[in-house]
C-alpha cells in the first residue's frame, strides 16, 4: 500500500518537473531560436548601415561626430555578440541534452537572458541613443532644416520601435521562462 503511494508521488512528481512533453519543447525552443535570429537580422543590418556610414563620413578626423557613429557601433555589435554566443550556446546544449536535462538547462538559460535584458540591452540602447545624440548637431549643420526634422522624426521613431521591439521581445522571453517553471 505504502509502496503504491510512493509511486503516485513519483510520478506526479516526474509530471510536474518535466511541464512540456520534448515535442512542445522543441516548439516553444524553435520559436525562441527564430526570434533571435530575426533580432541579429535587424540588429546586423542597422550595424553594416551605420558602419557604411561611418567608413564614408567618419574616418577623417576625429571628434564627436566620429565618437558618436563609434558608440553606436560598439552597442550594435556588443549586442550581436551577445546574441550570437547566447544562440550558438543553446544550439549546443540542444544537441547534447535529452528533453528533462534541456528544459532544466532552458530554465538557466532564459533566466540569465533575462538578467542581461534588464541591465545589458537597456546600457547598449543608452549608449546608441547618446551616439545619436551625438551626431544631430552635425546633422543639423550639413543638412536642410526639412532633411534635419525628418532625420529627427524617422531616428527617434526607429528608436522607438527598437525599444517596443526589445520590450516585446523580453516579454515572450519571460512568458517562456515561465512556461518552463
Amino acid at each position: 500500500m505504502e509502496k503504491d503511494k510512493l509511486s503516485q508521488l513519483w510520478e506526479a512528481q516526474h509530471e510536474q518537473t518535466l511541464q512540456l512533453n520534448p515535442d512542445s519543447l522543441k516548439k516553444l525552443a524553435s520559436r525562441q531560436r527564430k526570434g533571435q535570429y530575426l533580432t541579429l537580422l535587424i540588429i546586423g543590418m542597422t550595424f553594416l548601415i551605420v558602419g557604411v556610414y561611418a567608413l564614408i563620413y567618419a574616418l577623417g578626423s576625429w571628434n564627436n561626430f566620429s565618437l558618436g557613429l563609434l558608440l553606436m557601433l560598439g552597442s550594435l555589435g556588443a549586442r550581436i555578440g551577445f546574441e550570437l554566443f547566447s544562440l550558438y550556446k543553446k544550439e549546443a546544449q540542444l544537441i547534447a541534452m535529452d528533453p528533462l536535462r534541456f528544459q532544466e538547462y532552458l530554465k538557466r538559460h532564459y533566466r540569465l537572458r533575462l538578467r542581461v535584458n534588464y541591465w545589458i540591452t537597456p546600457l547598449c540602447f543608452g549608449i546608441y541613443l547618446i551616439g545619436f545624440v551625438l551626431l544631430l548637431p552635425y546633422f543639423k549643420q550639413a543638412f536642410s532644416s526639412g532633411f534635419y526634422n525628418y532625420l529627427l522624426i524617422s531616428g527617434f521613431g526607429s528608436i522607438l520601435l527598437v525599444g517596443i521591439i526589445i520590450a516585446r521581445s523580453v516579454i515572450k522571453e519571460q512568458r517562456f521562462l515561465k512556461s518552463l517553471l
